[in-house]
């Protein structure tokens, strides 16, 4: 048998067929208390991954992929507990969740190569 110890896979569920359908709003409603998707991208870039960010920005190229570890280091334990809460998801699972998704979630975001602000 297989224990998901607690974890929601209601909010997984819900963000792999927004991100299939072509919508990215939940990632980015639940990225807004660390400064969006906006906010995300300028700490993964202040850690060195900006190739990243470009690739997932670029109109033109494929979307790097990016590891747990790398997102763990760049965002800090205070903002992957206030994701984990924000998720509802255990706190070992947000890194994971968010190399899964962050890129084609940012691709999708930016379909001119500029990510789209919204409320401005």
């Amino acid at each position: 048998m297989f224990s998901t110890g607690g974890f929601s896979m209601g909010f997984l569920d819900s963000l792999q067929s927004a991100l299939q359908g072509g919508g990215s709003n939940l990632l980015a409603d639940a990225l807004a208390s660390v400064g969006g998707y906006q906010g995300v991208l300028a700490m993964l870039q202040k850690s060195g991954l900006g190739d990243r960010v470009e690739s997932w920005l670029s109109t033109n190229s494929a979307n790097l992929p990016i590891a747990p570890d790398e997102i763990k280091a760049a965002l800090g334990d205070p903002h992957l507990q206030q994701l984990a809460s924000q998720f509802g998801i255990p706190l070992d699972q947000v890194a994971s969740v968010l190399a899964q998704h962050l890129p084609a979630a940012v691709d999708q975001a930016s379909p001119d190569g500029v990510l789209a602000t919204r409320g401005s």
